[in-house]
């Protein structure tokens, strides 16, 4: 079978921009987060987003119930007066709708009531709801030509034309064309993006040159229909799937070329899935790196071994001829030698698959005879759900392999960790566990699981720690992750974020010069709101102002760095956590017009506190007032000076 990839299939750029956003607001924000309908058509992403803690708000009504956290519009975008009520909320707005949508928007937007909007696509599509509530008049939306013979004689003869960006690039032209034919003064803008374009040009060409074609996409996805309906013309074998799960194989094994896109909303792992399983690399040949011969039924002899070589095995099978194992037949592990698994003497089992090898051999196979032993443990664990261990034998473009008793399991990427891993290699050789989540041997379909160990295990760590933690608690752990903001520590079960401001009663200027991933971290807990923990390091009775009352008093002449200045002054650092503001004015006694032109980073300067505010944790200094205070104490005794002339 060959099987072709459309180049632009998966995620446009708009779809990527806004799913990335509401990723990064669910890792980084303390708030809550929403977002104004589905992110995108695609149930499998808003399922995960879910698991993340994303709520999906689908009314007004819905939205104003809300106070705080943080509300994404979606790539679709929305109409001009819902934008304007989430700005009323109170809530922090991210707008994610797709540039290439916010173009219609300015254009419906900035259009008089010279000109009929004209809307082309389905006026279902939340897209096209956004648009609509932007134009300043009434705009007339269509997506068929049925739908535009429908309409009566348009009173306005000059029209402003404008398209869904998922729309059918030739239904479009066809219903420009229409509206030219009834003699309207058009001004059209092709909005439709230039991926679509291209996405569903190589949809046509892929279908044509395809025996059967596989669409996949969300149910809900616009864009995705629309490549269904375009090789569904062109290829009568077209078949509509979400996920890998929905692929009938029984199918489409019998043909020769299968082409494969997908709409703008599904992820690439779904994509990759799909091709790895269906291309010619697939589960079969991911797990036999080399060619292999077919399994026949054959029968099973005895022998002893009368020779061993780094790649073969000769048995003595009681026949005129030898038997010969080769590397191959013994062992799925790659590039062994057999020499330090076998010796000569050694009692063994195999099963024939040729008689003659060409060479007057018997040719055996031995890990054949022990994977159908293997398979009979792996469907037992298959049906008791038990958890397995094994090494990583290889790691494959797919996924990872594994072998139990010389049966092989394969676990796609997808199922290998419970979060996305760029880079299977760091499992090359490591034992995992598993369970066997599919096991089908005869089309070589086994197929292991570790994700659902993770996540259960996780959600047993999870809910035991929120069961034993209360805010003030010190609990340690280990740094995951160092970002600009803060740090994440791994608090077994959970993530705790140690953030920026929390990490020390000192300024601290970057989190990756303080910690590195695997850092032990003690740190205590400053709040918990559902399954976000917030530390900090800032412990009370390490706090610089304890003491600062006295240290620090009106009067007290103290010593400190400059630790950053600013047009008005410069900030003084006292001690970790404690800055005071000398200000311009009292940096000397003549008039000095901005603090860097007698002052350094780092430097160290003596002035004297002038003013001390324990509640708003506020110092003001003065090098001038110290001045003054030397000066007066070195000027003579005028008295003194008098005295002496009079006893002269």
């Amino acid at each position: 079978m060959q099987i072709k990839l459309a180049k632009t299939a998966g995620f446009c750029f708009g779809v990527k921009r806004a799913v990335d956003a509401v990723y990064l607001e669910a890792r980084t924000s303390k708030n809550p987060v929403y977002t104004y309908g589905p992110i995108i058509h695609n149930e499998t992403v808003i399922e995960d987003l879910k698991k993340q803690g994303v709520t999906v708000i689908h009314s007004l009504d819905e939205l104003n119930s809300h106070k705080t956290g943080t509300i994404i519009i979606r790539s679709h975008g929305v109409s001009k007066k819902i934008q304007e009520e989430m700005e009323k909320t109170g809530l922090c707005v991210v707008d994610a709708t797709c540039p290439f949508v916010k173009k219609i928007h300015k254009i419906v937007s900035e259009m008089n009531d010279e000109r009929q909007i004209i809307i082309i696509g389905d006026a279902s599509h939340p897209e096209i709801q956004g648009i609509v509530g932007w134009a300043k008049t009434p705009a007339i939306v269509i997506k068929d030509q049925e739908e535009l013979e429908k309409i009566s004689d348009i009173p306005c003869k000059k029209l402003l034309v404008v398209a869904q960006t998922t729309f059918n690039y030739k239904k479009f032209e066809q219903l420009v064309e229409i509206f030219r034919k009834k003699g309207y003064d058009i001004l059209v803008f092709n909005t439709i993006c230039n991926a679509t374009q291209t996405r569903q040009q190589e949809t046509k060409q892929l279908a044509q040159e395809s025996d059967a074609m596989i669409i996949i996409g969300g149910t809900q996805s616009s864009n995705s229909r629309k490549l269904f309906e375009i090789a569904s013309k062109e290829c009568e074998n077209t078949y509509y799937i979400q996920t890998l799960k929905d692929l009938d194989f029984c199918t489409v094994k019998s043909f020769c070329k299968v082409g494969i896109t997908a709409g703008a909303s599904t992820p690439n792992n779904i994509i990759k899935e799909v091709y790895t399983v269906m291309s010619e690399k697939s589960f079969e040949q991911l797990l036999n790196e080399e060619s292999l011969v077919n399994v026949h039924t054959g029968e099973v002899v005895e022998g002893t071994v009368i020779r061993v070589k780094e790649e073969e095995i000769v048995l003595n099978i009681g026949y005129k001829a030898d038997g010969i194992i080769t590397r191959s037949e013994y062992t799925n592990t790659p590039n062994v030698d057999l020499r330090t698994l076998v010796k000569e003497g050694d009692k063994m089992s195999a099963k024939v698959l040729k008689v003659n090898d060409g060479e007057g051999q018997v040719l055996l196979t031995y890990k054949r005879l022990a994977a159908e032993k293997g398979n009979k443990k792996l469907e037992e664990a298959f049906n008791n759900k038990e958890v397995l261990k094994a090494k990583v034998t290889a790691v494959l473009e797919g996924g990872l392999s594994v072998i139990i008793d010389e049966a092989r399991i394969f676990i796609p990427a997808s199922l290998v960790s419970d979060t996305y891993e760029r880079n299977l290699e760091k499992y090359k050789d490591q034992e995992i566990e598993f369970v066997i989540s599919e096991f089908n041997p005869k089309r070589r379909r086994i197929i292991g699981d570790r994700k659902q160990l993770l996540v259960a295990k996780k959600l047993e760590q999870q809910k035991a720690l929120f069961e034993k933690i209360k805010v003030g608690d010190v609990v340690e752990g280990a740094v995951k992750n160092v970002t600009d903001f803060g740090a994440f520590i791994d608090l077994g079960g959970a993530d705790g974020l140690l953030h920026i401001s929390e990490m020390s009663w000192g300024r601290i200027e970057n989190p990756k010069k303080v910690f590195k991933v695997g850092d032990t971290v003690k740190a205590f807990i400053k709040d918990i709101q559902g399954e976000k923990i917030a530390l900090s390091l800032k412990f009370p009775d390490q706090n610089p102002w304890k003491d600062a009352a006295e240290k620090f008093a009106a009067g007290t002449v103290v010593k400190g760095h400059v630790a950053r200045m600013t047009d008005f002054g410069a900030f003084i650092e006292l001690t970790p956590g404690i800055d005071a503001l000398l200000h311009v004015s009292q940096i000397a006694k003549e008039h000095i017009d901005k603090p860097s032109n007698v002052l350094k980073i780092g430097q160290e300067i003596e002035a004297k506190v002038v003013e001390f505010n324990n509640e708003e944790h506020k110092i003001s200094l003065s090098i001038k007032a110290l001045l003054t205070q030397k000066d007066e104490q070195t000027k003579p005794d005028e008295n003194s000076g008098n005295d002496t002339k009079e006893q002269e």
